[in-house]
């Protein structure tokens, strides 16, 4: 099956014409302010869980939007510990960073590959995007100053009010860049904490979009203690990494197509 995928994700049901939204005044001071609230509260755990459900919508050259569902976690101590899983029917992957050594499982293949990257979890987080094309679920949400890439070359904001997501009354922002428009709902109160994150490309023709919703979101003392060394117990075969297969956003029945 052929389709088109974005790098970072708009299939929409309904279209509307925004300029502010009924009854609410758009401040893009205060919504700069609460996103930089969200960046300095994160930034500043130094232990964070949370399990995540995503959603990466693909569209096929016969204009069929489809829906890949994964759900994961994620455990970082900062400086340099991050432990993250996602499953997605079609692939189980793990991943383990220890401060100098990032392991890539894939659990229903049963390989694995080691990569040596030492430094912290910002430095992970760029290399894995920049040099390897792996990027960590959510992990513009994760950098100990979030704010700064969150908001590079953001040209608009819209303050859209209170939102809800899992029970959780957040305070709702849509940013636009000239490459991406993108969403995120912050907790509102003394933790905000990202509840929901959706980023749409604008670079893709009949581009989908890709959202990631965090639940049971914890930090201190509540994160149960990790284990971010590899311990093989299952015997997995050790591959390079241009060899590590099937862990992947698509299943293996799924092509790229070119961006526009």
């Amino acid at each position: 099956m052929k389709i088109s995928v974005p790098n970072k994700f708009v299939t929409l049901g309904l279209i509307v014409l925004l300029g502010a939204p009924i009854g609410v005044q758009a401040d893009e001071a205060d919504a700069k302010r609460i996103l930089k609230s969200m960046s300095e509260y994160v930034g500043s755990q130094t232990a964070i869980s949370f399990e995540y459900d995503a959603i990466l919508e693909v569209t096929t050259f016969e204009d069929q939007v489809l829906a890949l569902a994964s759900s994961g976690s994620v455990t970082l101590n900062r400086p340099d510990k991050i432990h993250t899983t996602r499953s997605g029917g079609f692939v189980d992957v793990e991943s383990l960073f220890d401060g100098k050594t990032l392991t890539l499982l894939g659990k229903n293949l049963n390989i694995y590959t080691q990569i040596e990257v030492p430094g912290t979890i910002d430095h992970l987080v760029d290399e894995l995007k920049n040099t390897y094309n792996r990027p960590l679920p959510a992990a513009d949400l994760l950098l100990s100053n979030s704010y700064d890439e969150l908001i590079h070359d953001v040209t608009d904001v819209k303050d859209l009010g209170s939102g809800v997501i899992g029970g959780v009354e957040c305070d709702t922002f849509a940013f636009r860049t000239d490459e991406v428009d993108w969403q995120i709902w912050i907790a509102q109160g003394e933790h905000p904490y990202p509840c929901r994150y959706v980023i749409t490309s604008k670079l893709i023709a009949n581009a989908p979009q890709y959202s990631i919703q965090t639940r049971n979101w914890k930090t201190g003392t509540n994160v149960a203690a990790g284990d971010f060394q590899f311990k093989n117990p299952t015997n997995a075969e050790q591959v390079e990494l241009e060899d590590l297969k099937g862990m992947g956003d698509l299943p293996s029945n799924f092509t790229k197509g070119e961006a526009k």
